[in-house]
């Protein structure tokens, strides 16, 4: 928790958070950040059209925000389902201790010092309590957010669900949403889907998961309270981060038993994207061709990411915690008020089943997103691959263009193909065609600026008469002609003077 460390006399500038924020408020004006804004403001039967707006206030849709401004895009507004303070998983579904990515990341700073995490955290704690922090709390990086969301000044609407998309024929994005107030509708040029790891879709169930009452069963990504498990014989499938994460959340609530249900033979070691992680492969994977970004992604699904070893070490500490290798659940049967798991290895009963399997990118399951569905590219719609690297999950991903806009799917009409190139997916959904820049805090910044510079490019093309015509009409002069002094007439006075 924040409140454990102890401030110490290293802060910054000894001025705390107040001496930080003149800091950041400097760094910004030298920056000139925001930019000046440019985009000509647009109405529909006097009602303002929104320039931008972005589907989720967490970590991508904060950083969008923020680098759109930071472009002079300021005609702009987020809106999140969640209340203010509870924006992306990190103190709701997640149940890991720590962040899993290194504390000296920038993160969503976008190139400006006195904005990152470290900076923040200096300034209340010292530097003294950030050298001895191994990893960042997940409390404390939830309080960042809402400090960097607050300093900057982002516009943020909470408590607002998106309830509906509607592609209009003059090619603005209608979005219907259900706020504290009612209903409302909001007319857009541009929508950004910052909506997470299940932003496309929803969280993945094999069909055995469907075989016993809903109340067995939970996924990774649920939110539930964590200590009515005490007590209670839990089972959770997977090997991942997260299994661990609500394993080991499971057993410090009081669980009596908590069974590890993993299919493959053992648990993955080795993460392949650590071995190239850098700023080439951030910049560079999006121009990698179609079978290179395709073999990258097999490879790292083959594979899997492994669970950080801190994570393995929180499950395995307690003597009722029980790891079952190759050992994937054949079938649920309930039995009583409890069930019994069956697997090659044997039956074993459970009160509760937690399945942390991942995500679907499924549109037809979102019915928010029901006009993108089939009429997206996926990329089983554009890449064909060879035999041994099929992979439907992978296939089921959206095929985005360099702004990480969806591309329509050839043969519709202009009227459907034109709004949906004007819907940017900055979300998990994204990391086949853009590579590891949308999955978390490492390369957030990269891509947030890639996204608002391809805005800003779609946007200033799209007004580009608009734009003609203040350039052909702008007249003020920056010199009166009083600055200089003409020679042929000077010399004719001379002339004149002489006689």
């Amino acid at each position: 928790m924040i409140e454990d460390h102890k401030t110490d006399a290293m802060s910054v500038d000894a001025g705390g958070l107040p001496a930080l924020e003149a800091r950041l408020a400097q760094e910004l004006a030298l920056l000139e950040r925001p930019a000046r804004p440019w985009v000509p403001r647009t109405h529909l039967n006097g009602v303002e059209v929104l320039d931008v707006a972005v589907i989720g206030a967490g970590l991508c849709g904060l950083t969008a925000l923020a680098a759109l401004s930071f472009a002079g895009i300021d005609n702009i507004r987020a809106f999140d389902r969640a209340s203010s303070g509870l924006e992306g998983p990190w103190v709701t579904s997640a149940r890991m201790e720590t962040l899993r990515t290194r504390k000296e990341l920038a993160g969503p700073a976008l190139g400006v010092p006195s904005l990152t995490f470290r900076a923040w955290f200096e300034a209340q704690f010292g530097a003294r309590a950030y050298e001895e922090m191994a990893l960042i709390p997940r409390e404390a990086w939830m309080a960042y957010m809402v400090w960097y969301r607050n300093v900057l000044a982002l516009p943020v609407s909470n408590d607002t669900e998106l309830a509906g998309l509607v592609l209009r024929e003059d090619g603005l994005l209608s979005l219907d949403f259900l706020g504290p107030e009612g209903p409302a509708r909001v007319l857009a040029r541009r929508v950004i889907l910052a909506t997470g790891l299940d932003g496309l879709g929803a969280p993945r169930l094999p069909d055995v998961a469907k075989t016993v009452p809903a109340r067995f069963v939970r996924h990774s990504g649920d939110v539930f309270d964590v200590s009515a498990l005490r007590g209670k014989r839990v089972a959770v499938v997977g090997a991942g981060a997260s299994a661990m994460d609500n394993a080991a959340a499971a057993l410090e609530a009081g669980a009596a038993r908590v069974d590890l249900f993993i299919r493959r033979p053992d648990i993955p070691r080795v993460e392949k994207f650590g071995g190239i992680a850098s700023l080439g492969m951030t910049h560079g994977y999006i121009g990698l061709p179609d079978a290179d970004r395709w073999a990258f992604m097999v490879e790292a699904e083959r594979t899997q990411i492994p669970p950080p070893r801190h994570s393995v070490l929180r499950v395995s500490r307690h003597d009722n915690a029980f790891f079952h290798l190759g050992s994937p659940v054949l079938s649920l049967t309930e039995v009583g008020d409890a069930m019994e798991i069956e697997t090659p290895k044997g039956h074993y009963p459970a009160d509760l089943i937690i399945f942390a399997t991942g995500f679907d990118v499924d549109f037809a399951r979102r019915p928010e997103f029901a006009a993108l569905s089939d009429r997206v590219l996926l990329w089983c719609d554009t890449y064909q691959p060879p035999a041994g690297e099929e992979n439907d999950a992978l296939g089921s991903y959206p095929y985005l263009g360099p702004a990480f806009e969806f591309l329509p799917k050839p043969d519709l009409p202009a009227a459907v193909a034109e709004p949906i190139s004007r819907i940017h997916c900055f979300a998990y959904p994204a990391v086949p065609s853009h590579g590891k820049i949308t999955s978390g805090i490492p390369a957030v910044s990269q891509g947030a600026e890639r996204l608002a510079q391809g805005i800003a490019r779609s946007l200033f093309v799209e007004d580009r008469a608009r734009h003609f015509e203040t350039f052909m009409n702008h007249d003020t002069a920056e010199i009166t002609g009083e600055e200089w002094r003409d020679a042929d007439a000077q010399d004719r006075i001379k002339e004149h003077a002489n006689g």
